[in-house]
């Protein structure tokens, strides 16, 4: 093995960074090259089995970890049982980033919605906005772990910030929305318009088509609407990032694990869009159970880091009980969801 690739990186040697990420392309590769090569719609059966595949893919990797990773010790409290630890944090990660893609979802279907984007080949932008899903949260989660274990105190903001993000969430309540919205005046597409040529409407499923230019008549480059989508789309997953990051940060220090259970989370949310977006409305109370597992998370590192290694008022919260929690709030949040709603469903047919 090249001397390079064991240079350690944010604590973990380079090979192991390479071969996850390119573990991660293979996936993609077989996905959309051989796979879903064709447009087409994805069915919810379909979208079910995808999801179920890369959370089984989830599991395996959790496993590894517990099994076969080597943690970095300067990323834990506890120096005993690293290996048990880091596969709690793992899954606890994993748990939350894919609750927090549910308001993902909703926005990601006005975006669709917006652009008129054909069933069959919204496939094919969010495979397109997952790639640039892995380069921005890999940068974000990089400056990230950058500042956090040079400045232990910036976890307090990042706690202060959950605190205050899931009690606004948890005041504001379900979002009874009609389920449209207008991104004309979005700053990002308006640039884009000014600064690019787009043509009218999506003919193909190509983001960028060759196009007579309206002066010269020569052929040039236009993007079509498509491409603007995918932009929006990706600009959804930078504004969701200031709520998703500081979130993993507050569960983790450990870089390796914040950003395998980031980009497992995003794939899973990708594969699920076919199965819930027709359906999101059904899980409205879960924002509530998000909220408290937020106000829980961020109350988690001001008792730890805080009360009980900083001042020794209180013993150490274990990793387990916020693993545990976790899956109580948004279980009970989803049960409670379905139930309700499906009530309310019977009731207005009766």
């Amino acid at each position: 093995m090249p001397e390079f690739l064991t240079v350690a990186y944010a604590g973990q040697p380079l090979w192991l960074w390479f071969a996850f990420l390119g573990f991660i392309c293979t996936l993609l590769w077989v996905d959309l090259g051989l796979l879903n090569r064709k447009d087409a719609v994805v069915s919810p059966a379909k979208s079910a089995v995808m999801w179920a595949a890369f959370a089984s893919l989830a599991v395996a990797f959790g496993a590894w970890i517990h099994f076969q990773y080597q943690p970095d010790p300067q990323f834990y409290n506890d120096p005993e049982n690293l290996n048990a630890q880091a596969t709690l944090q793992f899954a606890t990660g994993y748990l939350l980033e894919t609750a927090l893609a549910f308001d993902n979802i909703f926005v990601i279907g006005l975006v669709f919605a917006f652009f008129k984007v054909p069933r069959e080949y919204q496939h094919r932008v969010l495979f397109w906005g997952i790639l640039g899903a892995i380069v921005f949260r890999g940068i974000f989660i990089s400056l990230g772990a950058a500042v956090v274990n040079e400045f232990t105190w910036v976890l307090y903001f990042f706690a202060a910030f959950l605190v205050f993000t899931g009690a606004k969430m948890l005041v504001s309540g379900s979002d009874d929305g009609d389920g449209h919205m207008d991104f004309n005046e979005n700053a990002v597409l308006k640039f884009l318009r000014k600064r690019m040529r787009v043509t009218e409407t999506i003919e193909s499923h190509n983001f960028v088509v060759r196009r007579p230019h309206p002066v010269s008549g020569r052929l040039v480059a236009w993007g079509t609407p498509l491409l603007l989508c995918l932009i929006m789309v990706e600009t959804v997953d930078i504004i969701f990032a200031v709520d998703s990051v500081p979130a993993i940060f507050a569960v983790t220090r450990d870089p390796f694990i914040v950003y395998t259970s980031n980009i497992f989370a995003i794939l899973g949310l990708r594969s699920m869009y076919f199965m819930l977006a027709a359906a999101i409305a059904r899980f409205r109370y879960l924002k509530y159970g998000l909220s408290l597992v937020l106000v829980l998370i961020g109350l988690k590192i001001f008792w730890n880091f805080l009360l009980y290694k900083q001042l020794h008022l209180v013993p150490y919260l274990e990793p387990q009980w916020s693993l545990i929690l976790t899956i109580a709030l948004l279980g009970g949040a989803i049960l409670f969801s379905l139930w309700k709603t499906g009530t309310k469903e019977k009731a207005q047919k009766a």
